[in-house]
This record gives structure tokens, sequence and C-alpha cells, in this order.
């Protein structure tokens, strides 16, 4: 049985243990090495059997540390480890951590990735993992763009729909993602393939339209239905106007206030833009609008800019806020210092363009 409004699963079940193989490869675990599974009360047991089957096959150890708690997409920050004595420790000691729900803006993230443990994120669904696994040639263009964006001073971003939007970047570091954790302390997403920094502080300004086939893939997971007009002073959001998209959008962010005048939420948080050929804008057309399809579709397809609001504390800055709103936006320009690396939503950095791999 599937649900109403989704699409049944096309992936072979029995497909899942060659993959998930073939993940640890990519990630460079082997023999000797122990992996630990950070699991939680939601997660699909056949992703277990399948990474225990894997590590059987290759050799290594590894063990499941199930978190009692059903981490929610629209919570970031959420401290699934280290609440209880001894976890944390744990994985201090891992060669890898496997996690099945967002561990992002979360302290102990950090702390484990600065003990030189990898973590591999896993968030998606089966026929995801098979499509969307990292694809020959995405690793380079990956880290050509993060070379670029290190050295960058100021992006600018504009559309014909009205963007027009820049900000400084130098103060917080640039993060990467190539959809696997190969290296020790990297932090990766299965099915990634994307850039991001966030801007220095205060530096934000200028307007920013999210038009109709925009999407907002958290909190809602939804393509954006009618233009929010969103203007940016010093850093913040300061006035949102639209229809039903920019009543949303208020309200969830200010849901996200911890006080009166509580400005975070509407902070400008992390900028960047997508590479994975292998994922598609039209995914909630095709499969619907359930959250596990389109956590890397959305926002790792090709040429997207990804504005949102919020936290900063997984560059290093003090925001921790909820108040998180994450919008892959299409049809964007992209400079940097000048030179344009995406036109019209088109990567055109010849070295940022990865061709799209067979899969299935």
């Amino acid at each position: 049985m599937t649900e109403a409004g989704t699409r049944g699963q096309e992936l072979n079940p029995a497909k899942l243990a060659l993959l998930f193989k073939k993940q640890f490869e990519l990630c460079k675990v082997a023999p000797g090495q122990t992996v630990a599974v950070v699991s939680d009360l939601g997660t699909r047991r056949e992703y277990i059997q399948a990474a225990f089957a894997a590590a059987d096959e290759i050799g290594f150890d590894i063990y499941e540390m199930c978190v009692n708690m059903i981490p929610g997409w629209t919570k970031v920050g959420v401290p699934t480890i280290g609440k209880c004595k001894g976890t944390l420790e744990a994985l201090m000691h891992c060669d890898m951590v496997m996690i099945f729900h967002v561990p992002l803006f979360a302290k102990w993230l950090k702390q484990v990735m600065n003990n030189g443990v990898r973590v591999q994120m896993i968030i998606d669904a089966p026929d995801d993992l098979e499509q969307l696994q990292s694809p020959p040639g995405l690793k380079e263009a990956v880290l050509h763009a993060h070379r670029i964006y290190e050295k960058t001073k100021t992006v600018r971003v504009t559309s014909k729909a009205g963007t027009d939007f820049s900000y400084s970047c130098g103060e917080y570091p640039v993060m990467s993602q190539y959809g696997m954790a190969d290296e020790p302390g990297r932090f990766d997403h299965w099915g990634g393939g994307h850039i991001h920094t966030f801007p220095n502080e205060g530096s934000a300004r200028g307007k920013v339209v999210l038009m109709p086939g925009d999407i907002v893939i958290l909190p809602y997971c939804r393509y954006v239905v009618d233009p929010i007009h969103c203007v940016i002073e010093d850093g913040h959001v300061v006035a949102i106007e639209g229809g039903v998209d920019a009543t949303l959008m208020r309200e969830w962010l200010k849901r996200g206030e911890e006080f009166a005048g509580d400005k975070d939420p509407y902070a400008v948080s992390h900028l960047g833009w997508g590479f994975n050929p292998q994922c598609r804008w039209d995914a909630i057309a095709l499969y619907g609008d359930a959250p596990e399809r389109h956590r890397a579709n959305a926002r790792c397809f090709p040429g997207n800019f990804l504005f949102s609001t919020g936290p900063n504390s997984q560059g290093g800055g003090k925001r921790t806020t909820r108040g998180h709103y994450d919008v892959p936006m299409r049809d964007c320009t992209v400079e940097l210092d000048g030179k344009a690396v995406v036109e019209q939503g088109r990567l055109v950095d010849p070295l940022m363009i990865v061709p799209a791999a067979r899969r299935g």
C-alpha cells in the first residue's frame, strides 16, 4: 500500500545492500574500521539491514545506536546525541557515523567532525538513493566551485522576476557536499551535490522575489504558487509581501521568535547553488510532496540558487534559531565578484557541469 498522492517504490528492495556497499566504498570504509549507525524511531529498518549486510561483505565493524525520538524535518539543531551518557564518547572513537536524520546545526556534530570522524547522512527514499548516488565528476565539480567561492568577496544574485540581492563572503567557511563522506572530519549527504556559505554579518541586502515553481523545501515541501517579495536590509528579511505563500513564510518565521523583537528567524542563512545532474526540479510533481523524496532532489538540482533564513551555527555563528526556511530558486543569475557562474538557472562554468549518469 502507498499513501495517497505518492507513487510506489520502484527500487527492488534486494538492491539496497548493493547500494549501501557502494556507498561505503565511496566513503573509503575498509576492513578494520568501525562505523556507528545512528538511527531513530522512524528509521527504515531495511536501511539498517542493508548497512549491516554491506559491512559483512566489506569486512568492517558496525553497530547501531538508536535514539529515543523521531527528529522532525521542520526542526533543526535537535541534540539527538550527548544527552545520554556515553553516546558522544562512543561516536568520537568511530571512523564513520552513518546517521538517518538531520544532525546539522547540532553541537555534537562539530565535536565528532573535529575529532576526525566522517559523517554520512542518509535521509532520502530508496529510489533516490539509487538515482542520486554521486555520479563520476560531481566531487571534482563541487570542489572546483568550493575553491572559487572561498576566494569570493561579493556575490550578486539577480533574476528577470525582480531579484536583486547581494552579500559579502569570507567571515564564515564555505561548505560543500558531493554525496560521500570520504575524508576525515567530513560531513556529507548521500544524494547531495551543492555548496553554500553564510553571508558576512549584516552584509545581505536587496530584494529576493520567490516565483511560482521555486520550492519551499523546508518546512513545507511545496512549490511556490504565487510570488513572494522579500526586502532584505542589514542581513535580515524586513518585509514579506504577496499572497498565501508570503503568509505561510511570515507565519513560520514568526513562530520561530523566542521573545518579542527576536530577529534571528529573519536573518539570512546559508546561500549557495546546486550541481547534481541526477537531481530533479520536477520531483514533487512526479512523486508527491513527501519530504523523503525531495531532501536532495530539490536542493541540489543543477543551477538552483538556495536562499535560506535562520541559523548560522553550522558555520561557526551564534544563531541557533529554529526559524529556518530553505528555498531553492530557479532562473537566477549568480555572479561572484562580477563573474557569472550561473546564468538564468544554468551553470556556465564548464568545470561545474557534470554529465548525467544512466541509472536503473
